[in-house]
């Protein structure tokens, strides 16, 4: 049973090396039988869980896509009404919110950010930029959570991951990902997506003139 823990555990290591390449590969050769596999591959237990003095590391994305439209969007528009959000459901069913788990010593932050979100939400995609860190308390009020958000544009949706069976998975607008996210920090990360598109917009109109 020992050894079955510890190739489980390394093999999941290994796919999390993985990820960034098979994110590059276009879908249709990504093999099914690997699909398969990685979907059914999920990292447990906390024994290499990052701490800074006592406060819990944890690492999450808001994973994102450009919506197909033919409508042309207005200035104040163009920042997020062009962009769907994936959000998925907490494991106890109450709620939505984007996908993040513990930062682990093995791995970098960006990682962890890949890692979390393919097991969680079945997504792969480019992880960019930091949004910011937020520190929050965990449910029962027994440890504080120290969270790095990251953006992630989508390039791959799974139809098999880690967790499918207990969590369900919608894409939304901006609008409603602030309406179903009960979490203030996680709306907080979603603002400062926005707030950077509508900057990077805002400056390519610049260039333009």
């Amino acid at each position: 049973m020992r050894g079955l823990s510890f190739f489980v555990r390394n093999f999941a290591n290994f796919l999390s090396f993985l990820l960034p390449f098979i994110d590059k590969l276009p879908s249709k050769l990504l093999p099914p039988q690997l699909e398969k596999i990685v979907a059914l591959v999920s990292r447990t237990g906390r024994h290499l869980q990052r701490y800074d003095k006592g406060c819990r590391q944890v690492v999450g994305c808001v994973p994102y896509r450009y919506k197909k439209t033919d409508q042309p969007s207005s200035m104040d528009e163009t920042s997020h009404e062009d962009i769907e959000v994936l959000v998925i459901s907490s494991q106890s069913g109450h709620g939505m919110l984007f996908p993040k788990g513990g930062w682990e010593e093995d791995e970098s932050m960006e990682q962890a950010a890949l890692r979390e979100t393919l097991e969680e939400a079945g997504v792969i995609g480019k992880v960019e930029c930091e949004l910011g860190n937020w520190q929050y308390m965990s449910k029962r009020g027994a440890k504080m959570h120290e969270v790095y958000m990251f953006p992630m544009l989508v390039h791959k949706q799974l139809d098999l991951w880690p967790e499918k069976n207990i969590r369900k998975r919608r894409w939304v607008t901006v609008k409603e990902a602030r309406e179903v996210c009960h979490n203030w920090w996680m709306r907080e990360a979603l603002d400062e997506l926005v707030r950077r598109r509508l900057q990077k917009e805002e400056a390519n109109e610049r260039i333009c003139k």
